[in-house]
This record gives structure tokens, sequence and C-alpha cells, in this order.
């Protein structure tokens, strides 16, 4: 019997306030944090649950990163003030996906043949502190992005940025919207 998804959906209007939906995502990779560290030390395997960290690993995070790495840290660059000190940040952060999508491919690697055989991930020690060592690093990342990105992306990015990086998230994922025509009141 299936149960209701353990990382919880977003809601499609959310899309409205990008920042609400990148902090929103934000949980939602905790959610997937607390998921992996429970499939990745477990002794007895955890197929539903695996099967839902593998979605999440191939659909939701990298459209999330693209969220960042091409919309969210570009307007950021443009707005951003020298005392804002955000661009070493954000190059940090950018290093930092590129390496979650790294692990996150190992970590696919390990579920799918973990599936196959019938074997919980736990049974191994090495194993075990991939599992969890990913969920730590997306912790520390997820904590810096809520911490220093999202309150500065607040201050500095315009109605229109917001707007954009709205019709953008959507695009993405094939949500239609009904924004407000330029210089009307929503």
């Amino acid at each position: 019997m299936s149960q209701a998804p353990r990382i919880e959906p977003l809601p499609a209007g959310l899309v409205h306030e990008p920042l609400n939906w990148l902090f929103a995502e934000h949980y939602r990779h905790r959610q997937l944090c607390q998921l992996i560290e429970r499939v990745g030390t477990a002794t007895l395997l955890l197929d539903e649950e695996a099967e839902e960290i593998l979605a999440f690993l191939r659909h939701d995070m990298p459209l999330h990163v693209i969220d960042e790495e091409d919309d969210l840290f570009p307007l950021l660059r443009r707005r951003c003030q020298p005392a804002d000190e955000l661009d070493a940040v954000l190059g940090a952060l950018a290093a930092e996906h590129r390496d979650d999508l790294e692990h996150a491919r190992a970590l696919i690697a390990v579920l799918q043949q973990a599936l196959i055989d019938g074997q919980a991930p736990g049974h191994d020690l090495e194993t075990r502190r991939l599992f969890t060592d990913f969920a730590l690093h997306e912790r520390r990342h997820i904590a810096l992005e809520n911490a220093v990105v999202l309150p500065i992306a607040r201050l500095r990015l315009t109605t229109v940025d917001l707007r954009s990086l709205s019709t953008r998230l959507a695009a993405r994922r094939g949500v239609l919207l009904d924004l407000p025509e330029e210089g009307s009141t929503p």
C-alpha cells in the first residue's frame, strides 16, 4: 500500500512568489535529507522511500539547480551592490551545485542497485557514509542560501526581476501563469 509522499509537493500557485517558492523548495530539500538518512542507514530496504529519493534526485534537484544557476544567481549578480559581498558566495554555491549533482548521481546508482538486489544500503559503512555526508552537505548548502542569498534577493530584486523569475520557474515546470500586466495592480 503506497503512502503519501514524504517530500511535500509545492503548490503550483506559489510560483507567483518566486523567493517563497525557492524557500519552500529548500524545505523540500530538508525533507529529502531526512529521507536519505533514513534509507541510507536502514538495514532493511525501504523501497518506496528509495523510489521517492530517486524521483527527487532525477527531476526536482536538477530543476532547482537550474532555477538558481540560470535565473536567481544572474539576477543577483546584476542587482547586488559591492557591499553585499555576494559574488564569492554565489561562486561557492555554484561549485557546490556541481558537486551536489555529481554526488546525486552516485546516490542514484547505489539506490538503483539496492532496488535491483533487494539489499538495503545501510549494510555497508562506506555506503552509509555516502548517504549521511550528502544529507549533511545539502543541509549546510540550504542554510547558506536561506540565511544569505534569499534575504539579499528580497532586498535587491525588483518587481520586474521577480516577475521574470516567476515566469521562468513556471515555464520550466509547465505551469501556466496569469501575471498582471506591468503597471497594473495584482
